[in-house]
């Protein structure tokens, strides 16, 4: 007994010192969380360009409250959050935002792209953030969203590869001998 007893206590010991090593790291992880965001957002841009959205602008709503000539922005950008609005833009503070979105643009740089509709008009502000900003305002899943969309661009592409080489394989394993 006294073996089990001594195993247990060494485990016991072991799992307090696993802890303690767990919240110096993460606490160096929060430090340097915003540094690692932005490195993510610059190795990102050319997996935003591709497969990003033009995001609206600015729009006219009709009595239906449907959207009518609509003006995008000319970047794509992908929306990796969103979190309770600001009372105000700060381009206009006559304006109450509606909704508010981090999004990550084809340039690497990352916003605040803020709504405000009069019921007539739908326009928006694009506000730039800092990583650090970001992850303080909409929390960890700006980088859990742009690392789950890295991670599924690639299954996707790693996928189309595997399909085009099936395709290719048939053709040619069916071509008629001469």
């Amino acid at each position: 007994m006294d073996e089990i007893e001594a195993g247990f206590k060494k485990m016991t010991e072991m799992i307090e010192e696993l802890k303690k090593e767990e919240t110096r790291l993460s606490e160096e992880v929060r430090a340097h969380d915003g540094e690692l965001l932005g490195r993510m957002t610059v190795m990102a841009k050319p997996v935003v360009k591709s497969v990003g959205l033009n995001l609206l602008k600015i729009g006219k709503q009709d009595t239906k409250g449907e959207l009518y000539d609509p003006n995008y922005y000319n970047e794509k950008m992908i929306v990796l959050g969103k979190c309770e609005p600001a009372p105000f833009r700060p381009d206009d503070p006559t304006k109450k935002i509606t909704d508010q979105f981090c999004v990550l643009s084809e340039r690497g740089r990352l916003y605040e792209l803020m709504y405000s509709n009069d019921g007539f008009l739908t326009d928006s502000f694009l506000n730039p953030i800092e990583p650090k900003v970001a992850i303080e305002r909409y929390g960890y899943d700006v980088m859990f969203m742009l690392y789950q969309g890295m991670h599924d661009y690639l299954k996707s592409e790693q996928d189309l590869v595997a399909a085009l080489e099936k395709v290719i394989g048939f053709v040619f394993a069916s071509k008629p001998r001469t």
